[in-house]
């Protein structure tokens, strides 16, 4: 008899590998745990290997569940692609509602060029743009049905948050500091963290709607020995961002290829490159045709530029890295 293998066993597969949880892999599945173990199992006969190594404080994948789960997320896209494509006739007229992660945009920023190419690549549908600023809101958003998707560092999110939502590695991008051009260090070309000392970095604390990237601030500095600056008021908008900066006086953490921000410079950070790790994030499960558009543009994208290749050299939290790893069925990489 031949051997038939059920989207069903890939995805609790795949669920158990991203959380490294039996227990979180069901609840995001909305399945009784004994029945993600017996898919688990059911799966590893198939194919004859063990793709989990199970102890009573951990999982972890082994060699074959690595080299699986790739090929696991592929083939679960693709059954996806099918039963939107078969769908979209009814399902094109709800447009897909997408934060941008962003109260600015421009041609190079990750999101922007995402969803340009989703865009071109699915013309009979509707994608709708807004730009609220932040993960830490947008997420919110989503678990309320209020939005579709959204971009951002994902490992920044409380680990509650994490837990019901499902991310794609999009990009690693670079990360550097914007400041007035008056500013003593705004004619460097590039600055090394330890030049920052004595100047508090901006790192957008007091924006309720960004505590992942003031995470991602926190660790970088704290790793360095830096200081962050006070919590202001976020600024919205290129005018405002340059009154802010002139005002303030701080540089504030940002990443390469944003807005030209009047009145200011965006210097990379280098010795180590820092890097954020921004995630395509939507609910699990969804199966809308835009979200199957972006997810198609993000992962060409990053194949043509190299967007998840990590520089040498570079620093990277290890929860972005284990995202990263994972994606692509690899062990994390150290330094960072």
């Amino acid at each position: 008899m031949p051997r038939d293998l059920h989207p069903r066993l890939l995805r609790g597969f795949v669920a158990t590998a991203e959380t490294l949880h039996f227990g979180r892999a069901a609840e995001r599945l909305y399945v009784a745990q004994q029945a993600l173990s017996r898919d688990v199992r059911t799966l590893e006969g198939l194919l004859g290997d063990a793709l989990f190594t199970r102890t009573t404080r951990s999982v972890e994948l082994t060699p074959a569940g690595r080299r699986l789960l790739p090929r696991a997320r592929g083939l679960l896209a693709l059954h996806d692609e099918i039963l939107a494509e078969a769908g979209a006739g009814a399902r094109a007229a709800r447009p897909l509602l997408l934060d941008l992660n962003s109260d600015v945009t421009g041609p190079d920023l990750t999101a922007d060029r995402v969803l340009q190419r989703a865009r071109a690549a699915w013309p009979e549908g509707e994608l709708l743009a807004r730009f609220h600023g932040g993960l830490a809101a947008a997420a919110a958003e989503l678990l309320a049905h209020r939005l579709d998707a959204s971009f951002g560092r994902f490992a920044g999110l409380p680990v509650p948050v994490r837990g019901q939502l499902d991310q794609l590695p999009v990009r690693l991008e670079r990360i550097s500091v914007m400041m007035a051009d008056s500013h003593p260090l705004a004619d460097r070309p590039v600055l090394r963290p330890a030049e920052l000392a004595g100047h508090p970095v901006d790192i957008c604390a007091g924006n309720p709607a960004t505590t992942e990237w003031a995470d991602l601030g926190a660790r970088l500095l704290r790793e360095h020995g830096l200081a962050a600056a006070e919590p202001y008021v976020p600024p919205v908008g290129l005018d405002e961002t340059a009154r802010y900066l002139a005002r303030h006086g701080d540089p504030m953490l940002t990443t390469v290829g944003g807005p030209k921000i009047p009145g200011s410079v965006n210097v990379p950070l280098v010795e180590p490159v820092p890097l954020c790790l921004v995630s395509l994030v939507h609910r699990p499960g969804e199966r809308h045709p835009g979200l199957t558009a972006l997810a198609a543009a993000a992962r060409e994208l990053g194949a043509a530029e190299g967007w998840l290749i990590r520089p040498a050299g570079s620093w990277l939290p290890a929860a972005d890295a284990e995202l990263v790893a994972a994606a692509q069925g690899t062990a994390p990489a150290s330094g960072g």
